[in-house]
C-alpha cells in the first residue's frame, strides 16, 4: 500500500477479514470454551473436597491452583507449537489429551490423586495460546482487538464449570459432569480437524521452539504485556477459582449458590473482553488499561472491609469482574498489534503464561492469609497494590505503545 501521509485509517478492503473469517471465529471460541470448562472442573468441586477429606485453606487453594499454574506454563510450549503446525493440528490435539484427566477425575478420590489429575487437567488451559494466533492471523490489525476479544469469551467456560459441575453431579451422580465434558471435547476434536483452517499465507516460522521462545523473551514488549496480563487476567482467573471457597468462608453461602455467583462473576467479565478489545481499537489501548486498573484497586480495597453480601460485596466483585475483563481483552489487542506476525503464538503463549501464573499466586496467598489471620482483608489490599501499580506503570510507560510495531 502506498503512504500518503494524509491519513493513517485503513480502507475498508483493508479492514475487512478475508472469507471464512468469521467460521473459524465461532470455531475457536467455542474450542477454548470447552476446553477452558475441563480446565476449572475442580474449582467448584474444592470446597467439597475440603470437607471430605478435612483439608486446610492452604490445601484446598493449592488444589485448585494446581491446573492453573500448568495451564498457564504449558502455554509457552504450546504457544510455540502452533506458530509451527497451525492450530488445525493443535486445537484437535489439545481437545483429545486433556480427555484423559477429565476422565480420570472419575475415579479418584484421594487428594494425592486429585492434585496428579489436577496438574494434567491444566493442559486444557493452553487452548488459549492456540486460538489467539489463529484468530489473529484471520483479521487486519483494525479489528484484532475485537475479534481476539470475542475469542477471550470462551474464558466462559470457567462460569459454565462453577454453573453446572455440582448441580449435575447432585442431580445425575458425581461422574456426569466429567463424562459430559470429556464427550463434548472429543465432539470438538472432530469437527475442529474437519472444518478449521489456519489464516492464509500463514507460514511456519523457522527455528526450534526453544529459539523462538528465546527469541521473543528478548524483546522488551512481551516483559510489558506479561506484567499486565498478570495483573488483569490473572485476577480474574484467581478470583474464578477461588471465589467459591471465599464467598463460602467469608458469608457461609452453601455450595450452589456460591458456584452460582461466582458464575455469575466470570460472566461478566467474558461480556467485558470484547468490550475492551472494542475500546482499545478505537480509542487507545493505554487510557483503557489505566482505568480498569485503576477502578479494580477501589473495588479491591472496598472489598477488604468485607461489607455486606448485598448490595456491597455484589457491587465490588461485578465491578473488579467488568474491569479485569475489560484489561484482559485491552492487553491481548495489543499483543496482535505490536507482537511480530511470525511470533504471535510464541509471544501469546509466554504473556498467557504470565496471565495465568498471576491467578496461581492469589488463591494460594489468599488461603495462607486466612489460615494464619482468618481475615481476608490482606490478600485483597495486595490485590489493590498490584492493580495501582498497573495503572501507574501503563500510564508512565505505555503511552504510544499501540502505535508502534517491533521490527
Amino acid at each position: 500500500m502506498a503512504a500518503t501521509g494524509a491519513t493513517t485509517r485503513q480502507s475498508p478492503a483493508e479492514a475487512a477479514a478475508p472469507a471464512g473469517a468469521g467460521r473459524n471465529l465461532v470455531l475457536a471460541t467455542i474450542g477454548f470454551t470447552v476446553n477452558f470448562w475441563a480446565w476449572a472442573l475442580l474449582g467448584p468441586l474444592g470446597p467439597g473436597v475440603k470437607e471430605r477429606l478435612g483439608l486446610s485453606f492452604a490445601a484446598q487453594s493449592l488444589l485448585v491452583a494446581v491446573p492453573v499454574v500448568v495451564g498457564s506454563l504449558g502455554r509457552i510450549p504450546v504457544g510455540a507449537l502452533t506458530d509451527r503446525y497451525g492450530a488445525r493440528v493443535m486445537f484437535p490435539l489439545v481437545s483429545i489429551v486433556t480427555i484423559v484427566p477429565v476422565l480420570t477425575l472419575t475415579a479418584v478420590s484421594s487428594y494425592a490423586a486429585l492434585i496428579t489429575t489436577g496438574f494434567f487437567l491444566g493442559i486444557g488451559g493452553t487452548a488459549f495460546a492456540v486460538g489467539v494466533p489463529l484468530v489473529s492471523g484471520w483479521y487486519p490489525p483494525a479489528r484484532k482487538g475485537f475479534a481476539i476479544g470475542v475469542f477471550g469469551v470462551g474464558m466462559g467456560g470457567t462460569a459454565i464449570a462453577n454453573f453446572s459441575t455440582v448441580r449435575l453431579a447432585d442431580a445425575y451422580g458425581k461422574n456426569t459432569p466429567f463424562l459430559l465434558v470429556a464427550a463434548l471435547l472429543a465432539v470438538y476434536a472432530v469437527v475442529a480437524f474437519l472444518l478449521l483452517r489456519d489464516a492464509p499465507g500463514r507460514q511456519p516460522p523457522a527455528g526450534s521452539a526453544w529459539s523462538r521462545t528465546l527469541g521473543v523473551s528478548r524483546l522488551t514488549v512481551t516483559w510489558q504485556l506479561c506484567f499486565l496480563y498478570a495483573v488483569g487476567f490473572g485476577g480474574f482467573v484467581a478470583f474464578s477459582v477461588y471465589l467459591p471457597a471465599y464467598l463460602r468462608t467469608a458469608y457461609g453461602l452453601a455450595p450452589d449458590d456460591a458456584a452460582l455467583r461466582t458464575a455469575g462473576f466470570v460472566v461478566l467479565a467474558v461480556i467485558a473482553r470484547p468490550t475492551g478489545g472494542w475500546l482499545a481499537d478505537r480509542l487507545h489501548p493505554v487510557p483503557v488499561l489505566v482505568w480498569c486498573f485503576a477502578g479494580t484497586a477501589v473495588f479491591a480495597v472496598a472489598q477488604a472491609f468485607q461489607p455486606g453480601l448485598v448490595p456491597g460485596a455484589t457491587i465490588c466483585f461485578l465491578g473488579m469482574a467488568a474491569l479485569l475483563g475489560a484489561a484482559s481483552g485491552a492487553v491481548f489487542a495489543l499483543v496482535g498489534k505490536v507482537a511480530p506476525a511470525d511470533k504471535v503464538g510464541t509471544v501469546t503463549g509466554v504473556v498467557g503464561a504470565a496471565g495465568g501464573l498471576g491467578g496461581f499466586v492469589p488463591p494460594l496467598i489468599m488461603g495462607w492469609v486466612y489460615g494464619a489471620e482468618h481475615s481476608y482483608a490482606i490478600g485483597l489490599m495486595l490485590l489493590s497494590d498490584m492493580a495501582l501499580a498497573a495503572a501507574v506503570f501503563t500510564a508512565v510507560k505505555m503511552s504510544g505503545l499501540a502505535t508502534r510495531r517491533t521490527a
